[in-house]
This record gives structure tokens, C-alpha cells and sequence, in this order.
């Protein structure tokens, strides 16, 4: 299945993020059950920056669980599999026609404390210099007209710069940060 961002692009930072996040959030938990971790990660889920208006989320897969038995409930819920170049973990998008609103990461529970998406939020929202030098690369990149997989490509290198310095902080080593559907 193709799909798109949403043609908006770019946008400050809107306060409703949060109540979206929380409405997918318990539409997960419906399906998933109460043993489920849920937590808002991306752009939207830091204040100031500059972001597509798409709900990123990070779903912790209990111990010897699956997304399989699953997979009717969240179709019927509206978390779609589409194709796409992650191979760390299972991605379901909600769609509005071909256009992304939520992205949905399923973490292996022994991949949650690592998964870099999760460290990368973490680390810009305690580091405001760091959230700033993003939002201005994001900037940049769009006004030059970079959009889709260029611009994701284009922000690697900082968000693997992030990431390191978020693993070290931790004690873990680099590793390379290549996954985003």
C-alpha cells in the first residue's frame, strides 16, 4: 500500500497533539489490553518543535506476546500493516484515505529500553538546544523543497548523532539508525 505524508508539511507544534495521541492510545488498549505500554514518541511528542502532524506512538510488546492473534482487532480499529523498510519491529499506520495520521512501532519487549525512536524523544525532550538544532534542520530542509523518503534520509545523520548520545548516556554502544517507515 502507498502512502503519503500529509501535504501540510510542516507545522508548529499544536497542543491537540497530546488528546490525539491519548484517543489512539486507548483505541490500542482496547484491542491490545491493559498490559500493553503505550507512549507518544516523534515530533508530536515535544513541545516547540516543529512537526508533521502525524501521531508517532511506541507500543511495548509483553514477553511472549505477538501482533498475530491481534491482527483482525486492529484492522477493525483501524491499524492498517503497510509495506514498509523497518525490520527491528512491526509498524501499523492509521490512514485518512493514503495519508498517514498515526504510526503505530511495536517494540519487542527486549528491544523497548534500546529502540532508538524511544531514545531520540527522550533525549529532545530534555535538551532544548538539541530540540532546536532539529527543528532548524527540519526547517531547512523543507524550504529547500526536501520531502518523503529524502527527507527522512537527509535527517539521519542527526538523528544518529541523538541516538548515540542518548546510548552513551546509558552506558550502550552506537549502533546504526537506519529504520523509519
Amino acid at each position: 500500500m502507498d502512502t503519503s505524508y500529509p501535504s501540510v508539511g510542516l507545522v508548529a507544534h499544536d497542543p491537540s497533539w497530546a488528546a490525539r495521541f491519548a484517543a489512539a492510545r486507548d483505541s490500542l488498549v482496547d484491542v491490545l489490553g491493559s498490559g500493553w505500554t503505550v507512549e507518544h514518541i516523534g515530533s508530536t511528542a515535544v513541545p516547540g518543535l516543529l512537526a508533521k502532524p502525524v501521531i508517532d506512538l511506541a507500543v511495548r510488546v509483553p514477553s511472549g506476546e505477538t501482533l498475530t492473534p491481534y491482527d483482525d482487532a486492529l484492522a477493525a480499529a483501524g491499524w492498517v500493516e503497510v509495506g514498509s523498510s523497518v525490520t527491528t519491529h512491526d509498524v501499523r499506520m492509521r490512514l485518512d484515505g493514503s495519508v498517514r495520521t498515526h504510526i503505530a512501532h511495536f517494540f519487542p519487549a527486549d528491544g523497548w529500553e534500546t529502540a532508538h525512536q524511544r531514545l531520540f524523544v527522550a533525549r529532545l525532550l530534555a535538551h532544548d538546544d538539541e530540540r532546536d538544532r532539529y527543528a532548524a534542520l527540519k526547517e531547512s530542509l523543507r524550504a529547500a523543497g526536501t520531502w518523503g523518503r529524502a527527507y527522512t534520509e537527509a535527517k539521519g545523520a542527526f538523528v544518529q548523532e541523538v541516538v548515540d548520545r542518548a546510548r552513551a548516556e546509558r552506558g550502550l554502544p552506537p549502533v546504526v539508525v537506519t529504520d523509519k517507515p
